[in-house]
């Protein structure tokens, strides 16, 4: 009997991409708040969610640099459990219920690429890059202060397409008005059977369900956000016409489990 949460699926099961949940997450996030063209964002929302008519067009562009473990020190594997990753999250509802819409996300590690498809973030390959802090203190060691400056930036195939940068003015106890809705992300698997490409196997409109998130060393300032225009890319279609504050901040959370809101296969 083979073995397996996800393919490879082999005699062992030590070859999958994924291993089984539940999934472990730490890392460090960049983060700027900005508004996009409602009238052009809301083309990227699903059947069924809307934009949030209290804040139209609100959406934070998210840079991730973290490591993953599962039940086997996956940790341990550097190599294979580091990520780095961008993601938007544009505010919508869902049946008057406050969520974050994911449109497009990048990841550049092929484990992370699966995870997502299973969760329902739409991941693509991108490079993915931004300023780390370092407990010594050196030009280089980008402190966590006030006036400190952090930097982030994504590209895919060789086409810049995102790049960020924000100036530290102070300390937070919390997040105010960021990462305070449920994600929400579409399941999509079509079928490469003729007659049948309009008719995917799956099609779910799923809510991401998080444990034990925390969230430490918060400090917020102003931001700097741009989507340069890239061919084979659509990210420029959300680009900011405001920009607001931004975050840097490190998280650790858990993954078990996702609510499934709607089949749209239906």
């Amino acid at each position: 009997m083979l073995k397996g949460f996800t393919a490879p699926r082999s005699r062992l099961g030590v070859a999958a991409l994924v291993p089984p949940p539940p999934w472990h997450f730490a890392g460090d996030v960049l983060a700027v708040e900005f508004w996009n063209d409602p009238d052009i964002s809301v083309h990227t929302l699903p059947t069924g969610v809307e934009l949030d008519r209290e804040r139209p067009g609100h959406s934070v562009a998210l840079f991730t640099d973290y490591q993953f473990t599962a039940q086997n020190n996956e940790h341990l594997d550097p190599a294979r459990y580091q990520c780095r990753g961008f993601s938007v999250l544009l505010d919508a509802m869902w049946k008057g219920s406050r969520i974050a819409w994911c449109p497009y996300c990048y990841v550049d590690n092929d484990a992370a690429l699966m995870r997502g498809w299973i969760q329902g973030y739409p991941r693509k390959f991108g490079t993915v890059h931004q300023t780390r802090s370092f407990t010594t203190h050196g030009a280089a060691s980008a402190p966590l202060v006030q006036a400190g400056r952090f930097s982030a930036c994504m590209s895919a195939h060789g086409r810049s397409l995102v790049q960020a940068r924000i100036t530290l003015h102070e300390r937070a106890e919390r997040l105010v008005g960021l990462l305070d809705r449920r994600i929400v992300g579409r399941r999509y698997f079509p079928r490469l059977s003729a007659g049948m490409h309009d008719k995917p196997a799956v099609d779910e409109l799923v809510r991401c369900v998080s444990n034990h998130l925390l969230i430490t060393n918060i400090w917020t300032g102003e931001g700097e956000l741009d989507f340069p225009e890239a061919y084979g890319e659509e990210l420029e279609i959300l680009g900011p016409v405001k920009v607001g504050r931004g975050y840097r901040f490190t998280f650790s959370y858990s993954v078990t489990d996702i609510e499934v809101l709607a089949d749209l296969t239906a």
